[in-house]
């Protein structure tokens, strides 16, 4: 038997290659296997590559078999919470119910998108670096906020076009301007999506469902995968119509937090409260004026990770001006997660002026009280009108 200092090394990661870095570099690989769209030459670039070799150091040095090939690491994305792994993670990342993969449509998770951004803001360096800050200014150079307002509509409420929807956005006029910009967001569908040569439409969000199955169908974003029964809203033949979507950081960045947005909106404008939807191109999401002339800026984020979007968070920006600024996560984000709000605060930046975050049912309930203390003051002010009236 050979000696401890006779034994030969054994391999060893870098300590970078650990943890937090580790899970960012395997959820990079995860989605940029999910965008190839066949086998390349060489058959994995070097992201991907590099990620596998130090995952296999990473195993070894700890003691853990490793996969045994790329294919591998993805079966383990699917099958393994984030929590199984053998990286070191802060304990209330909660990995035991967070998966990279989605076992039922084997495509990258929210978690999985979130954890491959590296930047401070998800949307920003997926999306809005490259499309929507491109709409931006565009309607900043043309004086034109109506269209920037019906283009993030169109994203929140339209995610699937059909070929004639898609040549038919031409004639609106607020979106003219942003024509070209449109057409870079929506890519054309995947065979995936088909069954039986038909395309169906979630009823609650209207993206795209995928068949799973024979006789089932789930939903890509995670507010509607809660649900146990997706419902199926159009049906659209795939022989007689393109058909396009939103990519997938836009569906998941933009259409379901907008989803939130306009939910808020409704509820809001329900109440008889004034909202302004994206003011000044897109400062904050909702600008509610209550009753006295106070003003309440709301920035909405639908966010898997409340760690990442501690870290992620920023003072709201001033321009329009308000009384009080919030970030608002929907409610099942707190269902799902009792601790959401309480990791949030632990992992906020340290810059001045980041919002507290608070559920959007708990948003509804303050602006509740603000409507109440108005009328009661109202009230009162009459009674004493009346008193002194007599």
């Amino acid at each position: 038997m050979l000696s401890q200092d006779q034994r030969p090394p054994q391999p060893k990661a870098d300590g970078f290659f650990e943890g937090e870095n580790m899970l960012r570099m395997v959820a990079s690989a995860i989605v940029r296997l999910s965008q190839q769209s066949g086998p390349g030459d060489p058959v994995y670039d070097a992201t991907v590559q590099n990620t596998y070799n130090q995952l296999v150091l990473l195993c070894l040095g700890k003691g853990h078999a490793p996969p045994g090939s790329v294919p591998e690491m993805v079966r383990w994305a699917a099958e393994r919470s984030i929590g199984e792994w053998p990286w070191t993670l802060p304990e209330d990342f909660d990995g035991a119910s967070a998966f990279l993969v989605d076992e039922l449509t084997r495509t990258p998770t929210q978690q999985c998108w979130e954890w491959r951004i590296a930047a401070r803001d998800v949307a920003a360096e997926q999306v809005e670096n490259q499309l929507m800050l491109e709409a931006i200014s565009e309607c900043r150079a043309a004086r034109a906020p109506a269209s920037y307002t019906a283009f993030r509509k169109l994203l929140i409420s339209k995610p699937v076009l059909t070929d004639a929807e898609r040549v038919a956005l031409g004639d609106d006029l607020d979106l003219e301007l942003l024509h070209d910009v449109i057409k870079r967001c929506y890519d054309p569908v995947p065979a995936s999506y088909v069954r039986e040569g038909v395309y169906a439409v979630c009823a609650r969000c209207g993206c795209l469902l995928v068949p799973i199955g024979r006789d089932r169908y789930v939903c890509e974003l995670d507010r509607c995968r809660r649900d146990q029964h997706t419902r199926v809203g159009r049906r659209v033949e795939a022989r007689r119509s393109g058909l396009y979507q939103l990519n997938r950081p836009l569906r998941m960045f933009i259409t379901g937090p907008g989803l939130a947005e306009t939910d808020l909106e409704a509820e809001l404008s329900r109440r008889g409260v004034r909202v302004e939807m994206w003011p000044n191109f897109d400062a904050y999401d909702l600008r509610i004026t209550l009753p006295r002339g106070r003003v309440w800026a709301v920035d909405v984020k639908d966010r898997a990770n409340p760690a990442l979007l501690g870290r992620s968070a920023l003072p709201l920006r001033s321009d329009p001006l308000y009384d009080e600024g919030f970030l608002v996560a929907p409610q099942y984000r707190f269902d799902e997660r009792e601790d959401y709000g309480r990791v949030y605060a632990r992992h906020r930046t340290d810059a001045p002026g980041v919002p507290d975050l608070i559920s959007d049912t708990e948003l509804l309930a303050r602006v509740d009280r603000e409507l109440a203390r108005s009328q009661r003051n109202t009230a009162d002010r009459d009674t004493v009108g009346g008193a002194a009236d007599a």
